[in-house]
């Protein structure tokens, strides 16, 4: 029986050895994982520093233009439709003061010509009298 407990005494040990070399195996990858994240962190923050940054900056300023050419857009726009209003008031009291003169003076024609006619008919149903 002694012979059989010294082979598992082997396999344990065998096993124990595997296992503390297992650990270590991890261990190293994640020393090895966080290593290397803190390359690529470093990396990453260097492309930021000398790419994103001064592209966000570019960007910041093209979005400031654009922010100050619809500003001007907009006051432009409404001058623009308040110089339109005001051309559209203009001509209806344009419109209004000529209809107000054609009639005026229409109607003095008209009275004339209405007169006119009703002394032609009187002047007419009197020789018709007669």
């Amino acid at each position: 029986m002694s012979g059989e407990l010294g082979t598992t005494n082997l396999f344990l040990g065998i096993m124990a050895v595997v296992s503390i070399i297992e650990g270590l195996v991890i261990i190293g990858i994640g020393v090895a994982g966080f290593v290397a994240y803190r390359r690529v962190m470093t990396l990453v923050e260097g492309l930021e520093a000398r790419q994103i940054a001064p592209a966000m900056v570019r960007v910041q300023a093209i979005l400031d233009d654009v922010k100050g050419v619809t500003a001007k857009v907009r006051a432009e726009t409404e001058r623009v439709d308040q110089t339109i209003h005001n051309t559209i008031d203009r001509i209806d009291d344009t419109a209004d003061r000529v209809r107000w003169n054609v009639r005026a003076k229409t109607s003095q024609i008209v009275g004339f010509i209405r007169g006119l006619r009703v002394a032609l008919e009187s002047v007419m149903a009197k020789q018709q009298r007669t």
